[in-house]
């Protein structure tokens, strides 16, 4: 198999690549403006792989599914990633015929519509268990969200870079941070899990700023995102930041500097987030500047685990990265709940004696409402195919239902009158079997309490 950790936290993730458009708001100077999809070069794996079948998105999925299984992958959970722009820029009809295809590869066949579509991967074989859609926080309207619930999105990804006005005015980002505290609320509010873009070393920063700005992210109550990827700036060719380079303007870290301040925050990531990744891929004939050792994440982390650093953030704690060690499967439950986007939030998880984490839930508690929503569920470890057991491997054992159990237990301690899941449709016929059914809009899985 190759690269197993691409599989390894239960899911299997398809991106999906979306053609060249230019952004409404024109284009940041760290951004390449190049024949490719947004932020992305033409020999950018992904670009590659989709511009040869034209960005046709069932063809891309089709493909992706077959080269995965070819590796040896299980395909039975994928988590869709709709990549390389603002989706929710593009007209709606295309939004609509993208996201239907996307479907239509998983189920093997071609539906009426996005609705039928949705119905029938609930039973399929590669079933869409999770969707992930990136957006930019001032693309995040209440139209935006109720359309990206009815697609059967779960994730949300913001492109908010760093918290300062200013770095925003001075790299033509063209939103506030007002922008970015809205999304994050709203988003919250509908129950997606959220995730920032964050990017240090930009121009009008330094390292001492750059600190601040991502425990400001975390200290904030204003933001704390479920997730985040750290994507430290470097200079690529075709951005404005090449000509500002050259005319030594601007200079991006180095190596060590990056090193240091990736620690930094690694160290002060709280338990409830998870670093997706650290460094954007891009190839070197497109790299003029900045750090060129793509698999730095790896140094650091190798040396925190060597040095016994105590690290809380979610990746570094997954059960799947610890199964070459002598592992203790014996579990309890651990509750950690802070205050987020006006409404608290409880974070329960299942660890062993050393912390590392088997599977987590995050709920959401909504007082006006009474309402209690579940933002995500997820067991760790390599992933299983749907309804098959293994005495070694760690999911399908329970503990999603337990977790649940839990979070129903807050609910009626609350006095809260309904739960409410956002549930990939692939996912649906679990919650069925719990109790949950789907409520008349076709969005959430619901029980009363």
């Amino acid at each position: 198999m190759k690269k197993p950790t691409r599989t390894i936290s239960g899911v299997t993730p398809v991106a999906v690549m979306l053609p060249p458009r230019k952004c409404r708001h024109g284009t940041c100077i760290f951004c390449p403006s190049l024949n490719s999809p947004q932020s992305y070069t033409p020999k950018s794996p992904a670009v590659l792989r989709a511009s040869s079948l034209n960005y046709n998105p069932e063809m891309q999925v089709f493909e992706r599914i077959k080269m995965l299984e070819k590796m040896g992958h299980p395909t039975e959970k994928i988590e869709l990633i709709i990549m390389g722009g603002t989706f929710l820029e593009y007209p709606e009809e295309f939004q609509q015929n993208f996201i239907k295809s996307c479907y239509d590869a998983l189920n093997g066949e071609k539906s009426k519509n996005l609705e039928e579509a949705k119905n029938k991967n609930e039973f399929t074989k590669h079933r869409c268990v999770a969707l992930c859609i990136e957006t930019r926080p001032d693309v995040c309207s209440k139209k935006d969200i109720e359309r990206m619930l009815f697609f059967g999105a779960t994730r949300v990804e913001l492109g908010v870079q760093f918290l300062d006005d200013i770095m925003y005015k001075l790299t033509k980002r063209g939103h506030s941070i007002r922008d970015v505290v809205n999304a994050t609320r709203k988003l919250k509010n509908s129950a997606f899990k959220i995730g920032y873009h964050l990017m240090p070393g930009c121009l009008g920063s330094n390292q001492k700023k750059d600190f601040f700005l991502i425990k400001k992210v975390f200290l904030d109550e204003r933001f704390r995102p479920d997730q985040i990827k750290i994507y430290p700036c470097q200079v690529i060719k075709g951005a404005e930041l090449e000509k500002l380079f050259y005319e030594k303007k601007f200079v991006p870290y180095t190596k060590e500097q990056t090193k240091e301040l990736l620690i930094k925050i690694l160290k002060i990531v709280p338990r409830y987030c998870r670093v997706m990744r650290v460094l954007r891929e891009i190839p070197k004939d497109y790299l003029i500047a900045g750090v060129f050792k793509l698999d730095l994440r790896k140094d650091i982390e190798e040396e925190l685990r060597k040095n016994k650093t105590k690290i809380k953030e979610i990746r570094f704690r997954e059960v799947g990265f610890h199964l070459n060690n002598e592992l203790d499967k014996r579990v309890f439950l651990k509750k950690t709940v802070y205050n987020a986007s006006g409404e608290k939030e409880f974070f329960l998880e299942f660890v062993n004696s050393e912390d590392i984490l088997f599977g987590l839930l995050r709920l959401r508690v909504l007082k006006k409402e009474k309402e209690g929503l579940i933002r995500e569920l997820h067991i760790y470890g390599p992933s299983l195919e749907i309804g098959k057991k293994e005495d070694e491997k760690i999911q399908h054992k329970g503990l999603g239902k337990k977790l649940l159990e839990e979070a129903e237990k807050i609910c009626l301690n609350k006095k809260l009158k309904k739960i409410k899941i956002i549930s990939g449709v692939g996912v649906r016929e679990y919650y069925r079997k719990l109790g949950y059914k789907l409520d008349k809009r076709g969005i959430y899985m619901e029980k009363d309490i």
